[in-house]
């Protein structure tokens, strides 16, 4: 019988090695119940190969992994009660979607009228309904991922696993279907485990995210901790688009400590400091969407004119860059705030939604 309070997949001192290459590094992982995370990273992190392992598609080197606190680490994958989609749809294209979604479950032998009803349900919950006697060739990339997802749902299991399934959609699709997939985990209430390179996906569905870089989890918190209080450098850079303005210099401490970057001076009175710096080199981190211009600008601690280098047109917003301390510097403005190259602005910015990091290491001071 399960606590109320345990993890629904537990990973415990994981280690995967391929030879001498060490992929996973002595991991620890906890997914509560009914909880949506997220492994994000760049390629070669670690984080498919994470999701490998929870579903037994991968044998560890070390370490063990529990699902619904039962050890599960050498058992075969259809007996770990887990849901898993891939990137590639894998339907079986001279069946119907119907014939794709009741494959696994009479090779279970289950009862027909146990099987029908899982199919009804969902293509019901997935609006595949009008789908059913159709084969994967006639469906769009969008209607083959549902029926993919469909097909590890008919499986009624707690946990489900997501390797990048929308990575072969368009950007379009993937924003219909990420929406899907929120609707799909408020109305299942399972656990879910999803595996992306995509910081949007990662910070609109996720609960928790993990942020994954050489087999190691960087930081494990919520996308707004993350957003707002990057553990370091790696994971200030990954996590934001447009990415965090980064300015190399160095802190004074003291009754007015301040971040002196060339002819530039950022009053730090404001920034919350991690115990234990004692000044010296630093990178200043501030994201383009923290800064504003003219007069709130002139209105917060840290203000200065900059010159308009490139102007960039996004859309909803646009992206301008110039220089500030001699180093590349990017801010978002209104789309309907016109700037030109050359156009001298007035920028400004809280220091304390900054981020400092340590020059050597990357770690958050």
């Amino acid at each position: 019988m399960m606590e109320d309070n345990a993890p629904s997949v537990a990973v415990r001192d994981v280690s995967l090695n391929f030879g001498a290459v060490e992929v996973l590094r002595r991991l620890n992982l906890d997914v509560g119940r009914g909880e949506f995370l997220v492994l994000l990273g760049p390629s070669g992190c670690g984080k498919s190969t994470l999701l490998n392992c929870i579903a037994g598609l991968l044998d560890v080197s070390a370490g063990q992994i529990f699902i619904n606190e039962r050890n599960v680490t050498w058992d075969e994958p259809k007996d770990r009660g887990i849901g898993m989609v891939f990137q590639s749809y894998a339907l079986y294209p001279q069946m119907t979607v119907e014939g794709n979604l009741s494959f696994g479950l009479k090779n279970a032998r289950l009862p027909k009228a146990e099987i029908d009803k899982r199919i009804a349900r969902a293509a019901e919950i997935l609006q595949i309904e009008p789908l059913l006697k159709r084969k994967p060739s006639a469906l769009s990339g969008g209607q083959r991922q549902r029926v993919a997802i469909g097909r590890a749902l008919v499986r009624d299991v707690d946990v489900f696993l997501f390797d990048e399934p929308l990575s072969n959609l368009d950007a379009k699709l993937r924003s219909e279907l990420r929406v899907e997939i929120k609707r799909l985990h408020q109305k299942l209430e399972n656990t879910m485990i999803y595996v992306t390179h995509d910081q949007i996906e990662a910070m609109t569905l996720a609960d928790r995210i993990a942020v994954m870089r050489g087999g190691i989890i960087q930081q494990l918190d919520t996308p707004q901790a993350i957003y707002l209080r990057p553990v370091n450098r790696f994971v200030a850079g990954f996590i934001g688009s447009p990415g965090m303005n980064f300015i190399e210099g160095e802190t004074r401490l003291g009754a007015e400590p301040a971040f002196d970057a060339g002819d530039v001076t950022i009053p730090l009175d404001r920034y919350e400091f991690v115990d234990g710096h004692g000044g010296g080199r630093a990178v200043f981190g501030i994201r383009p969407e923290h800064v504003v211009l003219d007069d709130a600008a002139s209105a917060l601690p840290f203000h200065q004119d900059i010159v308009v280098e490139i102007v960039e047109p996004m859309g909803s917003d646009t992206l301008v860059w110039g220089k500030l301390a001699g180093q590349d510097f990017s801010f978002r403005v209104d789309t309907e705030r016109a700037l030109e190259e050359g156009e001298r602005v007035r920028i400004g910015f809280d220091p304390g939604r900054a981020s400092l990091f340590d020059v050597e290491h990357g770690e958050r001071l």
